[in-house]
């Protein structure tokens, strides 16, 4: 299947949107159920014809599409020095995953096995987003440097409010396999900076 800029953006966005998502956890203990929801879906939307269809559409992602045009644009006021750091650490895990197939296969199990429990829980129950959790902790935390998450302690030292955070991160790294899947690089981000703030500008219109 060929993939464009927009399908790039969507991806990118969509490792934005996890990441955003993860500081308000761990700097408030909150985060809105619907948005914990479309994003931790995506950890099971693989059967699908194109990227749109991953996500939903583009209303479910807006944190992340805004958060991409703000901290590529380089304007020094909108950049997030944090949600910078988290985005390319799970990049760094991509890459370490891809060249580990047999994780990857061990991953694919695990959330078949997981959506299995959907038939009786939710996404966004606490049965599931520990078990997610537990996937990540087990499987990807041992692989790489550890993320280090800065927050509220008192946030992020409840077990609800980690599982989350580790449940996001996970749903962080669907999108960068899936911005790989579409062609995306550093080396291509790198050059094609303006083509990624013009595409999340035009999906912004649509939000």
């Amino acid at each position: 299947m060929k993939h464009n800029q927009e399908d790039r953006t969507l991806a990118l966005a969509g490792i934005y949107q996890a990441v955003i998502l993860v500081k308000e956890v761990a700097n408030t203990g909150n985060v809105a159920d619907a948005q914990l929801a479309s994003i931790i879906e995506t950890l099971f939307h693989f059967d699908v014809n194109d990227t749109m269809e991953v996500y939903g559409d583009t209303s479910t992602i807006r944190k992340g599409l805004t958060a991409l045009h703000d901290q590529l644009s380089g304007n020094k006021d909108n950049i997030d020095m944090d949600i910078t750091r988290y985005a390319i650490n799970l990049l760094h895990l991509e890459k370490i995953l891809r060249k580990s197939p047999e994780i990857m296969d061990k991953l694919g199990t695990e959330l078949d096995n997981t959506r299995s429990r959907m038939e009786f829980f939710n996404v966004t129950h606490e049965n599931i987003i520990a078990n997610l959790a537990d996937i990540y902790q087990q499987n990807i935390s041992p692989i790489g440097p550890k993320i280090m998450v800065q927050g509220e302690p008192t946030y992020l030292s409840q077990s609800k409010n980690a599982n989350k955070v580790r449940a996001l991160l996970f749903a962080g790294i669907r999108s960068a396999v899936l911005w790989r899947q579409c062609g995306g690089s550093r080396w291509q981000l790198l050059f094609s900076r303006k083509k990624y703030i013009q595409s999340a500008a035009a999906l912004l219109k649509s939000a």
